[in-house]
């Protein structure tokens, strides 16, 4: 069989056995000339291709990976190569991301019989991985770390919010918290606790408050400063009850691990109270400290001895004094969030401004990735995997990331990623994480915001939700009772054109 041009690429191929295998095999007797490029792997079922196969073969050299099962209403087990079409659609509308080229992927539908149609399939993709020439490889990407405005971050620029970030006059807020604080006291007799948050090491920082005790209530707070997501610590509760004081955001994960049957609806309690947006802590320490630095380091002779909020104003008393604009140092996710108000909640307490308008399909960081070309976004992902530490905090702080005891980052047998500090190793992580939290991210942030060095890591599970949004119109954490798209699928596809090769 001759090599196309005189030189063999690297092109894996992830063949049904049932169906696509046979057609290689009907090709082979029948003497069909194929090019020599591929490499077969026999798999069980299309259905049985995990994205992460396809990501690993990627980013580990390959130059082009097809994938090929049973036609539709084909399938030797009924439904999976309809499971895969989506997953594999979604995967091929990610690459990009990556700064991947998608033309390197590719996946198709041939039977046993159609050993004339495999020829065909297998001449075209190679031919077309032929003109394409050899992968570039990320660990071999120039470093790209464009500045934003100011050039102190890598950070996208801020953009106007979505809706006037301004919380409610001090006495009004107090009282919506005394309020929430009865509410809980009322419920705690009922539960084992009630997460929410407390003042933390300084007045810089707030905690997670596990409140047992009526006493315990008292520690409550509530403001701009409450940045974690505390849905993280609800799987851990499992079978146990249990109360939750939720933002607007957060409660959309709650959502969503009540519709993975993750937790249970009768032993969760959900206290709401509406939300004028959290701060971006790097930006109020480099604010507060004065220095620019990148890092948001504080020095301590800056550090506030207590924190206020004025509706758009946050005022900090100290040694070093300072009034700042909440819309100068409030989170990006706030800008562009469109449920300041809980979703779901068995109490809610407060009002927020309504959204001037619907949530943009590309926040600032998505945007900036965007406008890259394909070699810039590899070289921005080198430059940021350089600087990852692999620490998982990442992982850690996601609320959807529920098997961390099992984690397959972390697993020997099957053995995924080594303990290897270079690139493609770190950056293979984040896409595994992407690729497990396909339709089920509800963007909270968590992530971004646990990362010790700032890297946008949230823009991954940005360019995931678009794309499931795009093809099968699915925001995650708004309808307890819907079903994730990945975790279903169509006969017919509507957003979804069969691939002919």
């Amino acid at each position: 069989m001759p090599v196309l041009k005189g030189k063999e690429l690297r092109v894996v191929g992830f063949l049904c056995n049932w169906c696509s295998y046979g057609g290689a095999d009907t090709a082979g007797v029948g003497r069909f000339s194929q090019p020599t490029d591929l490499r077969i792997i026999r798999v069980p079922c299309s259905g049985r291709v995990d994205p992460m196969f396809v990501v690993k073969a990627l980013l580990g050299g390959a130059d082009g990976v097809l994938v090929s099962g049973c036609h539709p209403r084909d399938c030797h087990y009924s439904q999976g190569n309809f499971y895969a079409r989506r997953r594999l659609e979604t995967l091929k509308t990610f690459l990009p991301a990556l700064g991947i080229d998608p033309d390197r992927f590719q996946y198709t539908w041939v039977s046993a019989s159609e050993g004339q149609r495999w020829k065909n399939v297998v001449s075209t993709f190679v031919e077309k991985v032929h003109q394409l020439g050899h992968a570039p490889r990320i660990e071999e990407a120039a470093p790209y770390l464009p500045l934003a405005a100011g050039g102190d971050s890598p950070r996208a620029p801020l953009r106007p919010p979505l809706r006037p970030l301004s919380y409610p006059a001090a006495g009004t807020l107090a009282a919506s918290l005394e309020q929430l604080r009865e509410n809980i006291r009322a419920a705690l007799p009922e539960l084992d606790c009630v997460i929410g948050w407390q003042q933390g090491f300084d007045a810089l920082h707030a905690t997670p408050l596990f409140m047992r005790k009526p006493e315990d209530v008292d520690k409550l707070t509530w403001g701009p400063l409450n940045v974690h997501n505390l849905a993280t610590y609800l799987p851990q509760f499992k079978n146990r009850k249990v109360g939750v004081v939720v933002k607007g955001c957060d409660s959309r994960s709650v959502i969503e691990l009540l519709q993975e049957k993750l937790v249970e609806p009768d032993n969760v309690r959900v206290f709401g109270m509406a939300c004028e947006g959290v701060v971006d802590m790097t930006r109020v320490q480099r604010a507060l400290d004065g220095t620019g630095n990148a890092d948001g380091a504080m020095c301590a002779d800056t550090a506030p001895s207590s924190v206020g909020v004025d509706g758009d104003n946050l005022s900090f008393e100290g040694e070093a004094p300072a009034r700042l604009k909440l819309a100068d140092v409030v989170a990006e996710k706030c800008r562009t969030c469109d449920t300041p108000v809980p979703l779901l909640g068995d109490v809610v307490e407060g009002n927020a401004s309504a959204p001037a308008g619907p949530a943009p399909d590309a926040p600032p960081s998505l945007e900036a990735l965007d406008a890259m070309t394909p070699e810039q976004r590899r070289g921005f992902w080198r430059a940021q995997m350089d600087r990852c530490l692999r620490c998982y905090a990442c992982r850690n702080a996601c609320p959807m990331c529920v098997c961390r005891d099992h984690c397959i980052a972390e697993s020997r047998d099957p053995h995924w990623t080594t303990q290897e500090g270079n690139v493609r190793e770190k950056l293979q992580f984040q896409v595994i994480h992407a690729l497990h939290l396909a339709g089920r991210c509800t963007e909270c942030g968590e992530c971004q915001r646990a990362c010790p060095v700032n890297i946008p890591v949230l823009s991954l599970k940005q360019w995931m939700n678009r794309s499931v949004r795009t093809l099968f119109d699915y925001r995650a954490g708004v309808d307890v009772n819907a079903v994730p798209p990945l975790l279903a699928f169509a006969v017919e596809e509507k957003n979804i054109k069969e691939h002919g090769l």
